[in-house]
């Protein structure tokens, strides 16, 4: 974990190529090809370029791992405080290729990112997520495990909703609120407008604005997406309509 407070929330985003999040889909120039991971780590090559002043594989080492450890911190804080038992999500695990990786014999396609709780992980495309960290910044990373840990607390709390989009959006107001608590008590720092780059980001993940609320697989309009994100962020989980 980091010992000083670190910048999390800057965005520069273009538009190109269309990246899915397992929570929606987020314009993005083309990338070089990224660096190889082996398996259950995170990558060990060094991809050149960058924005955001993110472009080696060391500080997506660094920026992952403290997104990992600050969800973790945080959850084992709220479940703590709730007198429930924490268990942390058992493996963060990157792939290289469509298939390697299955969720309940399902296999995890290219260019995304999931908690899946056969197995209790949060699995993503590892080329994928290291250029997105290179074109968008370390905001993505901790979005990216916000988003996917608030899954495995949904799963752990035996949550469900009838549409998908629920999930996802009550998924996108716990992010924020892991990430607004972790800024307001001092483990993550957000610099002068980065919070206005962040709504940059959530427009660009927003579902296709002809696409229907009720679909499977629907996580909610730019409006919505932004909405939730933020009631959390300001408002914590209180904000969220998490079950007692």
């Amino acid at each position: 974990m980091p010992a000083r407070p670190r910048t999390v929330l800057s965005l520069a985003l273009a538009a190109a190529a269309a990246l899915t999040l397992g929570c929606g889909s987020l314009p993005l120039p083309d990338p070089d090809p990224a660096p190889a991971p082996t398996r259950d780590t995170r990558p060990s090559a060094e991809p050149s370029g960058g924005v955001d002043g993110t472009m080696t594989v060391e500080e997506f080492q660094d920026d992952a791992g403290s997104a990992i450890d600050t969800a973790a911190e945080y959850w084992a804080a709220v479940f703590a405080d709730s007198g429930l038992e924490f268990r942390p999500v058992s493996r963060i695990v990157p792939y290289l290729r469509e298939g390697e990786v299955s969720c309940g014999g399902e296999p995890m396609p290219a260019n995304n990112a999931a908690y899946c709780p056969d197995g209790d992980l949060i699995a993503y495309d590892a080329d994928w997520a290291v250029a997105a960290f290179r074109q968008v910044g370390d905001a993505f990373l901790y979005y990216l495990i916000g988003h996917e840990y608030a899954h495995a607390i949904q799963d752990r709390l035996n949550v469900t909703h009838r549409y998908t989009i629920d999930h996802e959006l009550q998924a996108d107001c716990m992010a924020g609120a892991y990430l607004g608590d972790v800024v307001r008590a001092g483990r993550l720092r957000v610099d002068d407008g980065d919070l206005d780059e962040l709504r940059t980001g959530l427009v660009a993940v927003a579902d296709d604005p002809d696409q229907p609320w009720f679909a499977p697989g629907s996580h909610g309009t730019a409006q919505q997406r932004s909405q939730a994100f933020f009631n959390g962020y300001e408002d914590s989980l209180t904000a969220c309509d998490l079950t007692d």
